[in-house]
C-alpha cells in the first residue's frame, strides 16, 4: 500500500495489467559446416545478415574453394532468408561438438533466436543423430537433413541408416598391441540412408544443381540451405502455419535425380519430401512431413512447427508470472493474456474453427490449481488449440448423371 504523510492530492500511474504476448521468429536458421576460408574463425556463433557480410568473415580470397556451407548459406539468402548463425568447424571435426570446449552444435544452444538448424552435405548416420538430438533436447527448433550425393536405389531412401560398424570393446590392451580391423556388418542387405524416426527433423531429397556463388561453376550441392531460405521467406509471407512446400526453389538449375510420382508414392509416407521439377512450374518443393511417424499427430512440418513457436511465445511472454500471488487474479491475468494471443494467432488463419471458442482454449483456474497444487508452488494453466493442417491430397469425385456430368 502506498504511504501518504500529509494532507494533499496524489496522483499515480496505475498499470492496466495487460501483458501482450508477441509471437518469437520462426525464421533465423543455424548452419554448421566447413567455411571456404580456413583462417576463418572456427567454433564461433557468428550473426550473418547478408551474403556479403558471410564472405567478409568465412569466404577468403578469390581463389578460396567453395564448400557446402558457402553455397547452403548463398541459397538461404537468395530464397528469402534474412538472418541466420553459422558456426564454422575444421575439416575434420565432427559438427556434434563435445569435449572440453563448446564447439559445432553445442555453440548454437546458447542462441535462443535459432529455430532452424542445418549442416550443408553432413549425411552420414552420426550427423544425423546429432543434428535430431540437438533439436529434440532444445525442443524449439527443426533440423533440415541432406541426403546423400549418391543414391543407389531411391527404395534405400525408406530404411534407417546405421553405420554398420560394431562398437569396440572397452579391453586393456599392452602398449604393443593393435587395434583389430572393425567386424563386417553381421546383415549382407545393404544399409538404410534414412534419418531415424523425429518429430524435429525433415528430410529432402535429392542434392540440387546450382551456380556456385564463389567459382561460378555448375555444380551439384545439398539442398539444406536452399530450403531453409525457403523456410524463411514462407514464414514471412504467409505465416509458419502454411506448409512450406509447392514453392520455388530459386537459383536452381536442375536436379542430380528426377524424383518420379510413383517413386514419391513409396517416399513420402516414410516422411522423406521430395524436390521435383514439373514442365510447367519448375522446381518446387513437394513435400512438408516431419520424420514422425506416419500415425503421428507430429507427421506435418507446419503443425510441429507452430506449436513450437507458440511454446516459446507463451513461455516467454508469462516470464512475469514467476514469484507473483498464486490466486484467483493470477489465474484470470494467465486466461486473458494467453486468449489474446491466440486469438491473434486465429485471425492470422493459423488455427481451425469459425470462432475464437472452436480453435482454441484455455483453462487456468481453482480447478487445474487446487490447494496441493498451489502449495507445491506451481500454477497450471490448460491450452488446447486445433491447428491448420496442409491439403497434401486433392480428391475431385467426377460422376455422371442424365444432365450432363456434375462434380462432388
Amino acid at each position: 500500500m502506498p504511504f501518504y504523510a500529509s494532507p494533499g492530492i496524489y496522483v499515480e500511474e496505475v498499470p492496466s495489467g495487460a501483458r501482450p504476448i508477441g509471437a518469437v521468429g520462426t525464421s533465423t536458421a543455424g548452419f554448421v559446416g566447413v567455411a571456404p576460408d580456413p583462417n576463418a574463425p572456427q567454433h564461433e556463433a557468428i550473426a550473418v545478415n547478408s551474403w556479403s557480410e558471410f564472405l567478409r568473415y568465412f569466404g577468403g580470397g578469390d581463389d578460396t574453394p567453395s564448400t557446402p556451407l558457402a553455397r547452403g548459406v548463398y541459397g538461404f539468402f537468395d530464397n528469402g532468408g534474412g538472418r541466420c548463425y553459422v558456426v564454422s568447424v575444421g575439416r575434420t571435426d565432427p559438427i556434434a561438438g563435445g569435449g572440453r570446449q563448446r564447439s559445432g552444435l553445442d555453440l548454437l544452444e546458447s542462441v535462443d533466436e535459432v529455430a532452424i538448424v542445418a549442416a550443408p552435405g553432413y549425411a552420414d548416420p552420426a550427423s544425423y543423430e546429432a543434428l535430431l538430438a540437438h533439436c529434440e533436447r532444445l525442443g524449439d527448433r527443426i533440423a533440415i537433413l541432406d541426403p546423400p550425393e549418391d543414391v543407389p536405389a531411391v527404395d534405400r531412401l525408406i530404411t534407417v541408416a546405421t553405420t554398420g560398424v560394431p562398437p569396440k570393446k572397452a579391453t586393456a590392451k599392452s602398449a604393443d598391441q593393435t587395434e583389430a580391423a572393425p567386424a563386417k556388418a553381421a546383415t549382407a542387405e545393404p544399409a538404410g540412408l534414412r534419418p531415424r524416426e523425429s518429430a524435429y527433423g525433415a528430410f529432402y531429397f535429392p542434392w540440387i544443381v546450382v551456380r556456385d556463388p564463389l567459382s561460378g561453376d555448375v555444380i551439384a550441392t545439398p539442398p539444406s540451405g536452399h530450403v531453409a531460405g525457403v523456410w524463411a521467406r514462407n514464414d514471412t509471407l504467409r505465416g509458419v502455419h502454411k506448409a512450406p512446400a509447392n514453392e520455388p526453389v530459386r537459383g536452381v538449375l536442375d536436379l542430380t535425380y528426377r524424383v518420379t510420382r510413383a517413386e514419391q508414392d513409396l517416399l513420402n509416407p516414410k516422411g522423406v519430401n521430395c524436390i521435383r521439377y514439373f514442365a510447367s512450374e519448375g522446381v518446387r518443393i513437394w513435400g512438408a512431413r516431419t520424420l514422425a511417424a506416419e500415425a503421428s499427430e507430429w507427421r506435418y512440418l507446419n503443425v510441429r512447427r507452430l506449436f513450437n513457436m507458440l511454446k516459446e511465445s507463451i513461455a516467454e511472454g508469462t516470464n512475469w508470472i514467476v514469484f507473483e500471488p498464486n490466486d484467483g487474479l493470477l489465474w484470470r491475468s494467465i486466461r486473458r493474456d494467453i486468449n489474446a494471443f491466440l486469438t491473434r494467432v486465429w485471425r492470422d488463419g493459423a488455427l481451425l474453427g469459425r470462432t475464437p471458442a472452436e480453435a482454441f482454449f484455455v483453462k487456468c483456474d481453482e480447478e487445474t490449481n487446487p490447494a496441493d497444487v498451489r502449495d507445491a508452488g506451481q500454477v497450471v494453466a490448460l491450452i488446447g488449440v486445433a491447428p491448420v493442417k496442409p491439403a497434401e491430397f486433392v480428391v475431385f469425385k467426377l460422376s455422371q448423371s442424365l444432365a450432363g456430368p456434375e462434380t462432388e
